[in-house]
């Protein structure tokens, strides 16, 4: 057994990406580059990607922060799409995909290992219902939190891996709800939010986050969300939205460039409910929430304060949106 984990380690760094799974591995992973572990001059850093295509400046700033250290991509379904576009994008030891389908495979110490090993993550697309049944208080969550507030990596997710990022989430536990739905119903049975419990990102404490944001109309739902933490906690939540072939990177110090070609959204609450959330009746929010809205580009020259939550450079645009009677309108 042990040459033949020494000849599949030694394949798969002559020979790219390829399926490790001896007989004593109960889950599926791939590797591509040197399986040796490395120790780097890593920095940290959150990326919140919209979805749809990959924003390359995005994830060629998280393998700057990498500084040719090793890559964990995480994912619940799917192959390992991105070990052979990161490890051509920059410099790095490694690129290893973990599939993480199941709560036993989360609990795995081997898998713990690799993820504290990492010197950036990327949590893929997915379902993120998933994410939360076969992740949250796992060996695997308890790594993740390590990496962001102790070794301090670059930890970032795109899609259903930015849904989850905020200490706020929708965790589409009962399935997903459209805007329409949620303006409506503000208490629809699949709006359950998550709070404190996940992931210990603490650039968005009480932040929730959204995406595939314009392509699929979801701001409507986000100010439900937001509406729910007022209603239910008495917390006034901030939401950061992204479109779709968009990412927010945020360094250190809260500050976010924004980085593709569309549009993130920080969202927050400009004046309280003026009546409760109630079953079955639309929601009534006629102060709404205020949103500043900051387009990507290349360079990331358009730049967000997550502590300050003010643009701090480049162009943006502020308004207003009110729902009345469940209908919702942009001042």
């Amino acid at each position: 057994m042990r040459n033949f984990l020494k000849l599949s380690l030694l394949l798969t760094f002559l020979h790219g990406s390829t399926a490790y799974k001896p007989e004593i591995q109960p889950y599926d992973s791939w590797i591509t580059g040197d399986p040796a572990d490395v120790k780097t001059n890593h920095k940290g850093g959150t990326i919140l990607m919209g979805g749809s295509t990959d924003v390359d400046e995005a994830h060629a700033w998280m393998l700057q922060n990498a500084d040719g250290g090793d890559v964990v991509v995480i994912r619940a379904s799917g192959k390992d799409g991105y070990n052979k576009y990161l490890f051509n994008l920059g410099k790095v030891n490694s690129v290893e995909t973990l599939m993480v389908n199941s709560r036993e495979i989360a609990d795995l110490d081997e898998i713990a290992e690799k993820v504290r090993n990492a010197e950036a993550i990327f949590i893929a697309g997915g379902d993120q219902g998933n994410y939360v049944r076969f992740w949250n208080n796992t060996k695997l969550s308890k790594a993740l939190d390590y990496l962001i507030n102790e070794k301090k990596v670059t930890v970032g997710g795109t899609s259903a891996g930015c849904a989850i990022m905020g200490k706020l989430y929708f965790g589409a536990m009962e399935g997903s709800v459209t805007s329409e739905e949620a303006l409506s119903d503000p208490l629809h049975p699949a709006i359950i939010i998550g709070r404190n419990d996940f992931l210990d990102v603490r650039p968005l404490k009480n932040t929730i986050t959204d995406t595939h944001y314009d392509a699929r109309n979801r701001i409507g739902r986000h100010i439900v969300f937001m509406a729910r933490t007022l209603n239910d906690w008495k917390v006034k939540a901030r939401g950061i939205g992204v479109s779709e072939k968009t990412a927010v990177c945020v360094d250190p110090k809260g500050v976010s460039k924004i980085f593709g070609s569309g549009v993130a959204y920080f969202l927050s609450v400009n004046k309280g409910l003026s009546e409760p959330c109630q079953k079955n009746k639309p929601l009534n929010w006629p102060d709404g929430v205020k949103s500043t809205e900051i387009k990507g580009s290349k360079s990331g020259e358009n730049t967000f304060d997550l502590k300050k939550w003010k643009p701090v450079s480049g162009t943006s645009a502020s308004h207003i949106y009110a729902v009345e009677s469940g209908v919702l309108k942009k001042i």
